[in-house]
């Protein structure tokens, strides 16, 4: 499992997305206004953008904020966002990529390098870690679509490079040039995904020790707190009495 996805989980599980619906609601209308502003306002035509709408719909955004969210790239408030990436050390020497969308660069850098400080981990310089990550597009699915073996054998007929099956979901990992015809032969056979993304994922994973897995989810709380930060992606893993304490 991801690094990111044990995170989400335990947020998740403790209630953090209804406490913080607003907040939640802010970044993906972001994410709309900018993924609408680098290509067509039609997400039939920007993958991006229909990678957008799938992630806001399936947090129950109303249409209204998506279409409000849309429209505001076509004003001069969208010319000033712009995509960070950073990249970095946490706790536990787990290497974490932290993606960003702002009108004040020197802010958010500022933001994200105090909370890396704060809780013992160091910003890099560019692709200092991303070298241990590989960019791909995701398609998740509920468990209950289908079997592990029926959603392996829809991996290999629409083309995607593997099918991860957990107790909660199937995901389907497609290559970055092949992402969008992945999703819409999915689409055609399983109906709407619960989310289509572009997601850096761990080739490798990092047990971090309790004591350094304690700290390294105060960090990752500090970032998703943050309004410019979008995403989180690390190569960490938990032990599971770990888990299991965070989730009591």
């Amino acid at each position: 499992m991801a690094g990111h996805s044990q995170f989400k989980n335990i947020m998740h599980r403790k209630g953090r997305q209804d406490k913080e619906r607003s907040k939640l609601f802010s970044k993906l209308s972001r994410e709309l206004t900018v993924a609408a502003k680098m290509g067509l306002p039609d997400p039939a035509h920007n993958p991006r953008l229909r990678a957008a709408i799938i992630a806001a719909k399936a947090e129950s955004m109303p249409k209204d904020n998506i279409q409000r969210a849309i429209d505001k790239a076509s004003g001069a408030a969208a010319d000033n966002i712009e995509e960070v990436r950073y990249e970095g050390y946490g706790p536990g020497g787990v290497a974490l990529i932290v993606e960003a969308l702002t009108d004040n660069r020197n802010r958010t850098g500022a933001d994200v390098r105090a909370a890396f400080s704060k809780f013992g981990g160091s910003l890099g310089e560019p692709n200092s870690v991303a070298f241990m990550f590989d960019r791909v597009g995701v398609i998740s699915y509920p468990k209950a679509k289908g079997s592990d073996d029926a959603m392996l054998e829809a991996a290999i007929e629409c083309g995607a490079n593997e099918c991860v099956s957990s107790e909660d979901s199937h995901e389907f990992i497609a290559s970055l040039e092949d992402f969008a015809s992945v999703r819409d032969a999915l689409e055609v056979g399983l109906g709407e995904p619960a989310s289509a993304r572009i997601e850096w994922r761990a080739k490798t994973m990092t047990t971090v020790s309790d004591d350094a897995g304690e700290t390294l989810i105060k960090l990752l709380d500090v970032l998703d707190e943050q309004d410019d930060v979008q995403n989180v992606y690390g190569n960490y893993e938990f032990s599971d009495a770990l888990m299991r304490k965070l989730e009591a």
